[in-house]
């Protein structure tokens, strides 16, 4: 676990030695708080014309705001989790640092779990560019925090999962323009799942819209946790880091 952690904060630490780490954030919190912008000023003019007409009922801030806005953040961090784990690994490919690193004291599995975590780490981080716009919420309204802590944790999964997603192909290139973009391609593939097979009702088409990341967010947005999403985003990652390991292996072997 010692050899996790110490690659898990150097990786980390790595992001802000280049521009990565600030753009990454930086555009999260351009485009979020733009969104937010939007979404306060729709429930404000709203309200007065709900004033205006009579109407008394009260607005439900997390049902008009938080809930969009989080399915929102999800959307952009498709974006930009590509940028995040295009390095993971071609980097130290393109580098040469790759047989440094194989003929390191520490196994297959602590590298990439380090890895991966280290990507976590600036996902959170981007994720809590988000807390500060939602924060302003509190300050003026009185949102329910139950389910806004519900999607954070979905968002956290969902994120979780295109990660390991990442960290797999950054394995099998040296370019990072080729990481990013199959990075891309593939999770933007696994998002619109959902939307191929909304209105199917063959076995078939429920199986692939089952496996769409989407379709195990919906639960989590509604402030709701369910165990088979859970188990769903939980055996993603699993698979998909083993999957990351054996292409490892595949490197050690070459090398």
């Amino acid at each position: 676990m010692k050899n996790v952690l110490l690659i898990c904060f150097k990786e980390f630490k790595g992001y802000f030695v280049s521009p990565i780490g600030y753009a990454v954030m930086a555009l999260f919190a351009l485009i979020f708080g733009f969104g937010f912008y939007t979404a306060t000023r729709d429930m404000v003019q709203l309200g007065f014309r709900a004033q205006m007409m009579g109407q008394q009922q009260p607005m439900s801030v997390n049902d008009m705001v938080i809930r969009p806005l989080l399915g929102f953040a999800g959307t952009i961090a498709l974006f930009l989790i590509p940028m995040i784990t295009m390095r993971l690994i071609a980097e130290e490919k393109r580098t040469g640092t790759i047989e440094l690193l194989l003929t390191s004291p520490v196994t297959d599995m602590e590298i990439i779990l380090g890895k991966w975590l280290g990507a976590v780490l600036l996902y959170m981080s981007v994720l809590g560019m988000s807390v500060l716009n939602i924060a302003m919420l509190f300050l003026w309204g009185k949102p329910d925090i139950k389910p806004l802590l519900v999607a954070y944790l979905g968002l956290l999964l969902q994120g979780g999962c295109l990660l390991a997603l990442g960290t797999l192909i950054s394995t099998m290139t040296r370019n990072q323009i080729v990481a990013g973009g199959v990075t891309f391609f593939v999770a933007l593939l696994l998002w619109l799942l959902q939307w191929f097979t909304a209105y199917g009702a063959s076995p078939a088409l429920q199986v692939i819209n089952y496996l769409s990341i989407v379709t195990h967010m919906e639960n989590f947005s509604k402030g709701v946790i369910d165990s088979k999403d859970v188990i769903f985003y939980l055996s993603f990652i699993f698979f998909l880091l083993f999957l990351t390991k054996r292409s490892m292996e595949s490197l050690r072997w070459r090398a």
